[in-house]
C-alpha cells in the first residue's frame, strides 16, 4: 500500500511592528490553523523569528523544528525551520547552510542580497516505509536578482553531496516564478547530478487553487507563485495545491498563501 505524506511549505511573514492590523499578534493563531487544519506531515516555514517559532512551536505540539536563525546560525533573525512528526519520522542528521560563497560561514550574506539567506535540510527515515531521505527548506533573497540566480546554483551543487541515493524534497520561498534567471537552474537537468521537477508538474491530478501564492494580506497579488515545492526522481506526487484559508472575511493569516503537495517517497 502507497504511504503518502503531506509536505507543506508557508511563508508566515515575519513580525513587523509596521504591518498595524496585520501584525502577527492579530494573525498568529490563524497561522496556527491553518496548519493544523491543513494537516501535513512535514512543514518547511519561512520568516519566523525566534518568538514566532516558539508560539507555533507551543500550537503545534505534534512536530518538532531543526534549523537555525540567519543572523548568527543560532537565534538571530529569521529561520528557514524544518517541521517533522516524530511519530512518524525520525531526524537522522540536519544542518544548516547559508546562501552565500562561504556557505558554511554563519551570517554571511551573498551577492546582491542585502540580508543573509539560508538552506535547512534534515535527513529523515519515514517509520512507516523505513525509506530515508532529505528535506530541504530555504527562502532566497527578495531584492537580489544574482543572489537568486546563485543561490539557485548553490542549492544544485549541495544538494549533490547532501544526498546520495535518497529521494529530496525541496521547499520554499523562492522570490521566482518559473522561467524566471532564480528559477531555472533549479530544474535545469544540466546543473547538476540530480534532477529536480516541481511536484505541480509532477501532480497526478494536476493543480488545485489559484496559480499565485502572495497576497497583500487583503487581495491576491496575480501570477506571482514564488512558493514551491521540487522533488528528485523517486518521488510520485498525488496532488498539488495553493490553500487560500481566510482568517476573518477579508484578511488572509499572512502575506504568502501555503502551498501543499501530497506526495509518496519510494
Amino acid at each position: 500500500m502507497t504511504e503518502w505524506l503531506r509536505v507543506m511549505t508557508y511563508n508566515v511573514r515575519y513580525d513587523n511592528p509596521e504591518d498595524g492590523d496585520h501584525g502577527w499578534d492579530h494573525r498568529r493563531s490563524a497561522v496556527a490553523d491553518t496548519i493544523r487544519f491543513r494537516d501535513p506531515d512535514l512543514l518547511g516555514l519561512q520568516e519566523p523569528l525566534t518568538h514566532q517559532l516558539s508560539y507555533l512551536r507551543e500550537q503545534l505540539p505534534d512536530f518538532e523544528f531543526v534549523g537555525a536563525a540567519r543572523m548568527d546560525g543560532g537565534d538571530e533573525g529569521e529561520f528557514s525551520p524544518i517541521g517533522y512528526r516524530p511519530d512518524r519520522f525520525e531526524c537522522l542528521d540536519s544542518s544548516t547552510f547559508w546562501l552565500s560563497p562561504t556557505p558554511d560561514e554563519a551570517g554571511s550574506t551573498g551577492w546582491d542580497a542585502r540580508y543573509p539567506r539560508i538552506v535547512t535540510w534534515a535527513r529523515l527515515r519515514d517509520r512507516a516505509s523505513d525509506t530515508v531521505f532529505v528535506h530541504a527548506n530555504t527562502h532566497f533573497s527578495h531584492d537580489g536578482p544574482e543572489a537568486r540566480r546563485q543561490s539557485a546554483q548553490l542549492v544544485r551543487e549541495r544538494i549533490d553531496t547532501i544526498t546520495d541515493a535518497e529521494p529530496l524534497l525541496l521547499t520554499g520561498d523562492f522570490n521566482a516564478i518559473a522561467g524566471e534567471p532564480g528559477y531555472e537552474p533549479l530544474v535545469d537537468p544540466d546543473r547538476g547530478r540530480r534532477t529536480l521537477t516541481n511536484a505541480i508538474d509532477r501532480s497526478t491530478y494536476g493543480h488545485h487553487g489559484p496559480l499565485t501564492s502572495v497576497t497583500d494580506f487583503e487581495r491576491l497579488v496575480p501570477n506571482r507563485k514564488i512558493d514551491h515545492v521540487f522533488v528528485t526522481d523517486g518521488v510520485d506526487v498525488r496532488q498539488h495545491g495553493v490553500c487560500t484559508d481566510l482568517r476573518t472575511a477579508e484578511a488572509y493569516p499572512s502575506d504568502h498563501f501555503p502551498v501543499l503537495a501530497q506526495l509518496s517517497v519510494e
